[in-house]
């Protein structure tokens, strides 16, 4: 077995083991009833801290998700292209509520720190430690005209949105044409992902012999993240160079539904279909509880917040140089989970001296349907510093990390729903 299927084996497998490990052997809890924990968010990072802190036994745990099923956000652009069911991506809470865990069916308005109450529209949420995952909301006007033509021109970045995008990838299939996909500038969720949708898509234009082509208006000056930009360059020019179209460092700045064309820094870009991928913040709830402005400001290597050391912000809201990705989200909800554990336990957690580790990340590119680029993220914290990454990046797409791909969200999907 060489390194690189080492590391890969690795990173699938290892790390979740430690979801055990890092809440297992705490001590006494606190006096009195057991300290009640709110999650804000059911989805990689919430479930990766609630399924940790059930596990402890030494706290009471509440899961605030307004949807009642999950949906993966990872892998989905296999849905989106109309090469896997939904099915496939989604799962049910059933294990959550197995575990013990009090599910609320809400969604968030409020968060009073003064009260340590959790706001919803039917009543409120005492916590005594408040984990927020809330994901990440669209910066609507970053494009003009964009919020009037909201309905016709969906995202597709957070769960249960990508069936709208795919009802788009069906018609231009169907009917040819352009299919203008735009790429902002970063810290967006999971960066590789527009380059993705375009591969698959440009994988079914191929297969079914369509009339028209994928244009990726990137704001940025190649593919996002740079460690990752030749491989996915590569794939362009070498698999799908009669089926896609790439606009580098041409931000979208309007869009004209009537006249069907995006406005860029290069001009104009006619489109038949066009999904549009917008600048992102943390959601408003992080802005009215005065925890960051576009990302929620936290401490590493904890993920405490800044302004409230009763609450810790993990996943894509959290504002670190770290990937949003749902692989660095579930670490960092495991790790949150292990320093509550350890305060329940009355033990005193002291600001770090030396280089810690941060939760790495795993996420894989898929060029065709079988085939994907790699992409593992190391991250060390050291006090003073921003975080150091390491990237190990695929030189080539291939069919091992296609497969493997697919292995780790099914591994992930486990233990997070399983």
């Amino acid at each position: 077995m060489n390194d690189r299927s080492l590391t890969r084996r690795t990173v699938v497998q290892g790390g979740l083991a430690g979801v055990a490990a890092l809440v297992a052997g705490c001590a006494t809890p606190l006096s009195g009833a057991q300290p009640r924990v709110v999650v804000v968010g059911g989805g990689w990072g919430g479930l990766g801290a609630a399924r940790a802190l059930a596990r402890s036994g030494k706290v009471e745990v509440t899961l605030v998700e307004p949807n009642e099923a999950f949906m993966s956000c990872p892998l989905s652009a296999h849905y989106i292209a109309g090469l896997q069911p939904a099915a496939d991506f989604q799962r049910s809470y059933e294990a959550v509520d197995r575990a013990g865990i009090q599910r609320v069916r809400e969604r968030v308005t409020a968060i009073d720190r003064a009260a340590s109450v959790v706001v919803t529209a039917s009543g409120r949420l005492p916590y005594d430690f408040l984990v927020l995952s809330p994901g990440i909301e669209y910066m609507e006007d970053a494009i003009a005209g964009y919020a009037q033509a909201r309905e016709q021109l969906p995202v597709g970045f957070r769960a249960f949105e990508q069936t709208a995008v795919r009802q788009q990838v069906e018609r231009f299939l169907a009917n040819g044409g352009n299919f203008v996909i735009s790429v902002p500038k970063p810290p967006y969720r999971c960066p590789p992902a527009p380059y993705e949708r375009a591969f698959l898509i440009a994988e079914q234009i191929k297969k079914r012999a369509v009339k028209g082509k994928v244009i990726i208006v990137d704001a940025n000056p190649g593919p996002m993240p740079q460690p990752v930009a030749a491989p996915i360059v590569n794939a362009m020019r070498t698999v799908y160079a009669n089926e896609i179209e790439y606009l580098p460092q041409s931000e979208a700045t309007a869009v004209d539904l009537g006249r069907r064309t995006l406005t860029t820094a290069m001009g104009e870009v006619r489109f038949t279909e066009a999904n549009l991928v917008l600048p992102m913040r943390a959601p408003a709830l992080i802005r009215q509880a005065g925890l960051g402005e576009r990302w929620a400001a936290v401490k590493l290597p904890s993920f405490q917040s800044q302004a409230d050391e009763k609450i810790y912000i993990i996943g894509d809201a959290q504002g670190t140089p770290l990937p949003k990705s749902g692989h660095v989200a579930f670490g960092a909800g495991v790790r949150v989970a292990g320093e509550i554990a350890r305060r329940v336990a009355g033990e005193t957690i002291a600001a770090p001296t030396a280089a810690a580790a941060l939760p790495g990340g795993i996420c894989w590119a898929s060029v065709t349907h079988d085939e994907a680029i790699m992409i593992s993220v190391g991250a060390t914290f050291v006090p003073g510093a921003p975080p150091k990454m390491g990237f190990e990046v695929d030189p080539k797409h291939n069919s091992a990390s296609g497969a493997a791909a697919m292995e780790w969200g099914q591994t992930m999907w486990k233990n997070m729903l399983g």
